[in-house]
């Protein structure tokens, strides 16, 4: 009798591993996907160097646009190659992404603040003839 339920319980299980699988094969991208993501790479890779290389745009405006295509990257390699959506995982995989935003945000501003400021305020009065130290007159 338990040769039985242990013979039972093993074919359910393998049933059960085979209907595990297949619904996690469906939680992967297809050939598709990954070939949009490549694309959608690639293109979004060329198209900043092609204007750094060139010289298409003031330097300054060059820098914002390369960090806007590469936020644009970002997001198209979590959608095609991570598979990260609202659904996924049910929505705690974009919770943590956006906790890790949030963090990465923070941490990100706040350093560039305090060097900001820390170079603003200790930094010597390089304004007068290069002798005197900031906050101190001329003793003689």
């Amino acid at each position: 009798m338990s040769d039985h339920h242990t013979h039972a319980h093993g074919h359910a299980h393998g049933h059960g591993h085979g209907v595990d699988h297949d619904d996690h094969m469906e939680a992967h991208g297809s050939v598709k996907d990954y070939t949009i993501g490549f694309i959608l790479s690639v293109i979004l890779t060329a198209i900043p160097f092609w204007l750094v290389m060139t010289h298409q745009l003031e330097p300054n405006m060059t820098k914002f646009v390369i960090l806007g295509f590469a936020a644009v990257q970002v997001v198209v390699h979590m959608i095609y190659f991570l598979h990260m959506n609202s659904t996924s995982e049910g929505g705690w995989n974009m919770m943590a992404l956006i906790l890790t935003a949030i963090l990465l945000f923070i941490v990100l501003t706040g350093s560039i603040w305090v060097m900001y400021h820390m170079n603003a305020n200790m930094m010597p009065n390089m304004s007068n003839e290069g002798s005197s130290v900031h906050g101190m007159h001329d003793m003689q």
